[in-house]
Order: C-alpha cells, then sequence, then structure tokens
C-alpha cells in the first residue's frame, strides 16, 4: 500500500512488522543465526525482498514463505512478516524499552545443543521474564551433533528422518536437558511440534545456523505466533506520527552525532520536529537528515548511508538533528508533527521518569549503557537490598568517582559499570582516591562481584571487632609447672576451650562469684613470645598479682575475664564467627553469672 492510498483511506490502520528480538549467551551463534536468515533470503533468489535498516533486517512474508516451503502458506498471514534487530549480544538492547515494556515483540533465545545453558542465557532469561516478552528456544548446533547427516536448509523434522538412531538419540539427550534447564527456571518447554498452547509452553526449535537446518521452522514458529498472539499490537496508524526507541547513540562522520532508533508506531519524515529522552532533560530538535543502508550493504561492514524523505514502522533509521549529545540509548523518540509541543515533552518525561532508578542518600553509583539495563540492574539490587546513591546512564566520569569517594561506609565507595567505558580521567582518579571498580557485562555476575566484595568488607570488619573484644578461654595451671611464684607468676597453662591472650584479665569462679585474681601479661610457646594460644595447647603464662600457693594453685581452673558488654556482643552478634570451642567456654561463662543475675549480658 503506497503512501498515498493510506492517506485516502483515512489513515485507517494498518499492521506493522513484527520486532523480534535475539538474546543468548556469547558464543551461542546469534549472529550465526541472523546472517543464516539473511543467507536463506539470498538463496531463495529473494534477495532484492530482503531490506537492510539501521540496526535491523526486514524480511517480508513472502521470503518467509519462499523460505519456509510448505510450512508457510502465505494466505494464512496478515501480517507483513519480521524485523529481526541486528545488534545481537548488544545487550543494551534486550532491555530497551518501548512504553513500559520491551522494545521486542518477540524474541529468540539461542542456546548451544553443546552447552545448554550459560551465564548470559540466564541473564536474557531474566530479562524476558520481567518485560514479560513471548519468545521461542533456538537450540543450534544441530550439526555438531557426533555422526550428524547434513541436508541443508531443511526442516528440522525432514532432517530428523535421514538421521541415523545414534544421532537422533544424542540430539534429543541434549535438547531434553535445555527442557529441563528451562523448567528449572520455571517454564515449561517442548519440541514445538508438540506445543498446543504456546501461552503456556515454551517452543524448542533444533536448527543449525551453518547449514541452515531448522531454519524454515523457526521461521514458520515466528510468524505464527506473532500473528496469533500479537496481531492486535501490530495495529497501528502508520501516518501517525512517529515514535520509536534509541538503540544507539554515535558520532557519524558529515552528520555530527546519530540516533540509531528503532520506530515501532507511525512515521518520521525529514522535516519533523521530534522529541528524544535526554540525560537531564527531553531534548526538542529538528531532524536534518533521515539515513538509511544502501540497499543490500551489510550494516557491518558497509559504512555508506542514503538519505531518505520517510520511514514507517517498523522500522530501523538513523537520525541526524543538532543537539543530540545528551540523548540516550533506550530513551524514547516522538514526532511532534500538528500536536502541542509541551504535551509531547511531557509525555517523554513521563516515560522517562517510568524508567527512572529511585536512588538513596548513601549507596553506590551505578552507570550503565541504556536506560532498560540501569533499571535492570537497580532491579537486581533492590532484590539484594543495595543502596544505589546514582545511577544515570553512560560511561564512567570523574564526577562519578567524586560521588563515590565520598562515601562513608566502605561499602558504598565503589562504581558499578554495565557495558560501558571508563574515561581516562576517570581511571587515573580511581587509582587515586581508592575507589572500587565493577565492570562486566552480564548483569547478575556485576551483582555477584560487589556482594563477593561486600562480605570481604564485612569479613574484616568482624576480625577488627573481634580482635578489640575480650574473648572467653577456659584454661588449667598445669602440676609441676610452676617456674616463678609471683612477681609476674609464671606457670604452665593448658587451654581448654577458647582462645586465650596477652593482656587479659584473669578470674577463678568462687561459687557463683568471679574474683579477679591478676593480669595475664604475655605467653610463650617453646622460649618464643606468641600472642595467643588455642584450645589444646599448653604455653607458659606469665600472670601479674596472683602468688602460687595462695591465691592460685597448681591444677586450677582459670577463667580470662569478659566485660558484660563483650559478652552481649560475643553471644548476639559474633556467635557465628567463632569456634565451636570458643562459644562453649562462652556460653559457660555466661550461665556462671546468670546463676547469679538471669539478665547479665543480655
Amino acid at each position: 500500500m503506497s503512501e498515498s492510498d493510506t492517506t485516502d483511506a483515512g489513515n485507517a490502520p494498518e499492521l506493522r512488522t513484527p520486532i523480534v528480538a535475539v538474546l543468548g549467551h556469547v558464543d551461542h551463534g546469534k549472529t550465526s543465526l541472523l546472517d543464516e536468515v539473511r543467507g536463506s533470503a539470498v538463496t531463495a533468489g529473494e534477495a532484492g525482498a530482503i531490506t537492510q535498516h539501521i540496526g535491523a533486517t526486514a524480511v517480508p512474508l513472502a521470503t518467509i514463505s519462499e523460505i519456509a516451503g510448505s510450512l508457510v502458506d502465505p494466505d494464512d498471514f496478515d501480517l507483513p512478516g519480521l524485523l529481526f534487530i541486528d545488534t545481537p549480544g548488544h545487550h543494551s538492547f534486550s532491555t530497551l524499552r518501548s512504553r513500559g515494556g520491551a522494545l521486542a515483540d518477540i524474541a529468540i533465545l539461542v542456546v548451544d545443543v553443546n552447552d545448554g545453558f550459560q551465564p548470559q542465557t540466564y541473564e536474557a532469561l531474566n530479562i524476558l521474564k520481567r518485560t514479560q516478552t513471548p519468545f521461542i528456544v533456538a537450540a543450534n548446533k544441530i550439526d555438531t551433533v557426533p555422526g550428524w547427516n547434513p541436508n541443508p536448509d531443511d526442516p528440522v523434522q525432514t532432517t530428523l528422518e535421514a538421521q541415523s538412531d545414534r544421532a537422533e538419540s544424542r540430539l534429543n539427550e541434549q535438547l531434553y536437558e535445555i527442557i529441563g534447564q528451562l523448567s528449572d527456571e520455571g517454564f515449561s518447554a517442548d519440541m514445538y511440534w508438540r506445543v498446543q498452547n504456546f501461552r503456556e509452553n515454551i517452543g524448542v526449535v533444533p536448527v543449525s545456523a551453518e547449514t541452515g537446518e531448522g531454519i524454515p521452522d523457526l521461521l514458520t514458529v515466528l510468524m505464527g505466533l506473532s500473528q496469533r498472539y500479537l496481531k492486535d499490537e501490530m495495529s497501528i496508524d502508520t501516518d501517525g506520527p512517529g515514535v520509536g526507541t534509541v538503540l544507539e547513540v554515535k558520532d557519524e562522520r558529515g552528520f555530527g552525532t546519530t540516533l540509531d532508533t528503532v520506530l515501532y508506531d507511525g512515521t518520521i519524515r525529514a522535516d519533523d520536529t521530534i522529541v528524544v529522552g535526554g540525560q537531564n532533560e527531553p531534548i526538542l530538535t529538528d531532524v536534518r537528515a533521515l539515513l538509511q543502508p544502501q540497499p543490500l550493504a551489510e550494516i557491518r561492514t558497509e559504512r555508506q548511508f542514503e538519505q531518505v524523505e520517510s520511514v514507517r514502522a517498523a522500522a530501523g533509521v538513523k537520525i541526524a538533528a543538532p543537539d543530540l549529545d545528551d540523548a540516550m540509548a533506550g530513551a524514547p523518540v516522538r514526532v511532534v508533527r500538528d500536536r502541542n509541543v509541551e504535551e509531547i515533552v511531557a509525555a517523554v518525561r513521563a516515560e522517562l521518569a517510568d524508567i527512572e532508578v529511585s536512588t538513596d542518600e548513601r549507596g553506590l553509583v551505578v552507570k550503565a549503557d541504556t536506560l532498560g539495563s540501569l533499571e535492570a540492574i537497580a532491579s537486581n539490587l533492590k532484590d539484594a537490598e543495595i543502596p544505589i546513591v546514582r545511577a544515570e546512564v553512560g560511561d564512567v566520569a570523574p564526577r562519578d568517582v567524586a560521588v563515590a569517594s565520598t562515601a562513608e561506609d566502605p561499602k558504598n565507595k565503589a562504581i558499578l559499570g554495565f557495558n560501558v567505558e571508563v574515561l581516562d580521567d576517570a581511571e587515573a582518579e580511581i587509582e587515586t582516591t581508592g575507589v572500587d571498580l565493577f565492570a562486566d557485562d552480564v548483569i547478575y555476575q556485576l551483582v555477584e562481584e560487589y556482594e563477593a566484595h561486600v562480605a570481604a568488607i564485612e569479613d574484616a570488619q568482624q576480625e577488627q571487632i573481634l580482635d578489640k573484644i575480650q574473648r572467653p578461654c577456659r584454661f588449667r595451671i598445669l602440676e609441676d609447672h610452676v617456674f616463678r611464684q609471683s612477681n609476674p607468676a609464671v606457670v604452665g597453662v593448658e587451654v581448654l576451650s577458647g582462645t586465650l591472650k596477652r593482656n587479659s584479665r584473669v578470674v577463678a569462679w568462687a561459687g557463683n562469684e568471679p574474683e579477679r585474681v591478676g593480669e595475664l601479661k604475655s605467653l610463650q610457646d617453646a622460649g618464643e613470645d606468641i600472642d595467643s594460644a588455642r584450645a589444646g595447647e599448653s604455653v607458659a603464662a606469665s600472670i601479674d598479682g596472683p602468688t602460687v600457693g595462695r591465691q592460685i594453685n597448681e591444677g586450677d581452673e582459670l577463667w580470662t575475664e569478659i566485660p558484660e558488654k563483650h559478652a552481649k556482643i560475643l553471644e548476639q552478634e559474633l556467635a557465628d564467627e567463632i569456634p565451636a570451642d570458643e562459644l562453649e567456654a562462652l556460653r559457660m561463662y555466661l550461665d556462671n553469672h546468670r546463676k547469679r543475675d538471669p539478665f547479665w549480658g543480655k
């Protein structure tokens, strides 16, 4: 339908192309899967039908039908085809949004049949869960199964029939392993041809990006699901003011800062005024040029663009316009056209506010490549009860280091960076200020690294507290081991339980009353000075105050004195941190005190 046809029809709604995201672990074949879809179209003599967009590839229904053969009858569908986002592993895409939902209408989760679930597979699943994006699983690399007999570009059930029992059995084992891993994550799944209800079960499609086997099935399932479950959402006014989401903000020679944008509603024209989400405020600017790749140019290698007058959804387009330096990946783009500018600015501001991460007065600094990933990290940190003081899209800059360096709590003296660069001057400041930087491209690994860091700090803090607290100890003066009777008394002792430390006060229990007998000044083992002795060890102890034969005697059981405040901290806060024998000594000590005063140390 031409633009004039649509206009004459009074802006009747049309069905747009569903947007397909490809997610999965690195090296599991996301890019090669997309390349194979393109390659299949070329092989099918449909090269001219495939159009390359900025950040996306459009595959029309006729081409899908050609590739899928008998699996797809074009008469069964009214959706125009599929728009594949070209930036797999462009992790930021997976968390980009459109009006509060995921930018993708449907997703393919690519899993290597040999490797099964890996860190980024779980990460992708978490994103799909959170955004409630429908998806199918492409179980890739079936051609690597030992004994596999490849049948290029065949539907999967056709190629399965051509395999030996042994090869098919091996593949089934691997597929059921993946189905089991999905089940562990709360998803019911099965081979796609056995799934009755795709709303309740995930379809698994065995494929090979290398041989093209299963690609017909993959496209068939995507078209079928889109037609059945997404058709209502695909209805748009294609001539209405365009609405999209920024994939990337890029400097382009000759055009300055540009926006790689996925348009999912309406049309954008070369003379439009647009509002874009910015780091501080929405940006109001005029389109200078709309750019598309040259026909059939592969976007990753070919940098030549052609200017176009208008682009209608769903499509990828590069927008050149002034004042885009503060634009953010993941931010909304809206065409103003004949509407009130203030209302559009307010709508963009509201959409940004929806994504805004709530911050605390104290916490750590978080930087991410897109608003969506920022939101995903914030959600993970909130679940882990980790506070955030500052959360922004963009590279780690000196001002981020300055904020982190002022934190009083060493746990908050940190920056978490997801998929971002660290600017050189920020790098220098990190080294001089002692701020801890954590960087990763898998969100849950980033959070885990930080949690391990926090645990290490807390352990060190506990150690410091334990060092300052008087530890419980029960020990006995050994018979025939009196080396000096007084000033100070030097005797051999055996540690019965707990930790004996020098500079401890020593008591003996007389009934329910502890009587102080002196102060343990030093410890020696085989003539060497030592700081402490543990249960089971025998050492020489120098005790200032008592005289052997008067206040203390051979065979006496003595204790280190524990101040009541220390006893309370040990029992209530540090019981898990001290050895079992020390805990036993503490409990005996408390029991003795509590016979006299039931509330002692509570």
